[in-house]
Parts: C-alpha cells; sequence; structure tokens
C-alpha cells in the first residue's frame, strides 16, 4: 500500500468526523499495489446510516483528505444503506484494503 501512516491518519480522521465515528475507509485502485507508481487516491467510505447528500459528503472527505495530501486527487465513493449499490462497490471491497 502507498500511503504512509500520516496519510492513514488523516483519511481516517477525516472519514470520522464528516462520515461518523463507525464509518470505515477502504483504500482501492493504484495505491494499494505497491508496484505502481503516482496515481490518485480511490477511497470508498462505507456507512451503516442513511447519507441523505453523499455528493457532499464524498466531496467534503475528498478535499479535506486531498489538501493534507499536497492536492493529490482523492476520488471518494461512498456505500450506504439508501444509496444504489454498483460494481465498484464490490470491487473496491473485494480488492482495497481497510484502513
Amino acid at each position: 500500500m502507498r500511503l504512509t501512516p500520516e496519510q492513514i491518519m488523516v483519511i481516517k480522521e477525516a472519514t470520522h468526523e464528516l462520515a461518523g465515528n463507525d464509518a470505515r475507509a477502504w483504500l482501492f485502485g493504484s495505491r494499494v499495489d505497491d508496484q505502481s507508481k503516482g496515481g490518485d487516491v480511490d477511497l470508498l467510505v462505507e456507512v451503516d446510516a442513511e447519507v441523505i447528500e453523499p455528493a457532499q459528503l464524498s466531496a467534503k472527505i475528498a478535499t479535506r483528505v486531498s489538501l493534507a495530501m499536497h492536492g493529490r486527487k482523492v476520488d471518494v465513493i461512498i456505500k450506504a444503506p439508501n444509496l444504489k449499490q454498483l460494481p465498484i462497490h464490490t470491487v473496491a471491497l473485494k480488492e482495497g484494503v481497510r484502513l
């Protein structure tokens, strides 16, 4: 996994502060592969409660993490009981690493 302990801490803190203490963050995509270079940060944030404004939550988490990572591009997808589950959710949970 190509994240520093400090970056992992920022992701977990942003996830808990913005999505709730029970929210879980998963890293997936190229950053999971130690042999890859560069690439954006792909995150899945999983919550057990309904999310009323998922796009806003996703943007807030992505912005906070991006700023902490000096402008690195961050993509965040949300998984919640009231949201449609897409194939990307399955891939992220299957191939991702829980932070």
